[in-house]
């Protein structure tokens, strides 16, 4: 009487002569990534951009000239208009916390442009070999433009000291200043992310940027008082955000009432950071 003998064929292999090479066994957690994985990541893309920053000097031009010539052109041009000749040092005191509102906002402008090259440089191709998440590819670019924005602040406060800036309220409310400029800018970032990942140019990124830059900025209360303008554009100027960060900005650095401002710029942070973030991060997966 022969025995016949059953053996199971081994997982994937069915109907093979012999049984295949072992399987590794798939866990819940396989494909998830570690918040100091995410964390080690960040901060090794980081490097990568700072290095590619060390390796290209002129990158930093923007960051660097920028903010003397901004200073220097508007004081000298709209300085004794708006306050009076001999009184430029009066405006430098108004308008140098509304440019480090305007510092963030053009920074922000160079992360979409950065991303939109990124892609077609094919730099993107290789993190998508990489098991790293997604969004730490964004963040770390994020991180690097939040140092070049604070080298553009610290050459701006520069600038205004050597006009005439003086600081009435203390350091901490000036700390604080720039502070909610780097929140507000980081916010901004997360918008020009999605333009640049949305965009099929970096010349389309730029023209973009320009038409959301434009209103923004001048029909802001960075440069002058809003109370000369018309019902209609001061109305906008109320709740444009640039001019909630250039009050807020210029009420910790000269005194007066900060609360509403600085609520403003933090609900408008929150608000610009929830809607496009995800979407940036969605649109960065869909296209890599």
């Amino acid at each position: 009487m022969s025995t016949t003998t059953v053996t199971k064929a081994s997982a994937g292999t069915s109907g093979a002569a012999g049984p295949g090479p072992a399987q590794p066994a798939r866990t819940a957690t396989e494909g998830r990534i570690g918040l100091r994985a995410n964390l080690r990541h960040i901060g090794a893309l980081a490097r990568r951009n700072a290095l590619q920053i060390k390796q290209d000097p002129e990158s930093m031009f923007d960051a660097v000239l920028m903010p003397v010539i901004f200073v220097l052109l508007f004081v000298y041009v709209f300085g004794g208009a708006i306050s009076g000749k001999g009184n430029n040092d009066l405006y430098v005191n108004y308008v140098t916390p509304g440019l480090m509102a305007m510092m963030g906002l053009n920074i922000a402008m160079g992360v979409g442009v950065g991303i939109n090259d990124d892609f077609k440089k094919g730099v993107m191709d290789r993190f998508r070999t990489m098991p790293i998440a997604r969004s730490s590819v964004l963040i770390a670019k994020i991180v690097v433009e939040l140092g070049r924005m604070m080298i553009a602040i610290a050459i701006l406060l520069g600038m205004g000291f050597l006009l005439g800036l003086t600081i009435h309220t203390s350091v901490l409310h000036l700390l604080a200043a720039i502070g909610l400029s780097t929140v507000f800018g980081a916010s901004l970032m997360w918008i020009f992310i999605l333009l640049g990942l949305s965009m099929k140019s970096a010349q389309a990124v730029q023209g973009m940027a320009m038409l959301v830059l434009m209103p923004l900025q001048f029909g802001s209360s960075i440069f002058a008082p809003t109370t000369t303008m018309p019902g209609w554009l001061e109305t906008f100027t109320d709740y444009n955000p640039l001019s909630n960060l250039a009050d807020a900005a210029r009420a910790l650095v000269n005194g007066g009432a900060v609360a509403h401002s600085v609520w403003m710029v933090l609900g408008w942070s929150l608000v610009i950071t929830l809607a496009t973030a995800p979407l940036a991060v969605a649109r960065f997966r869909s296209k890599t």
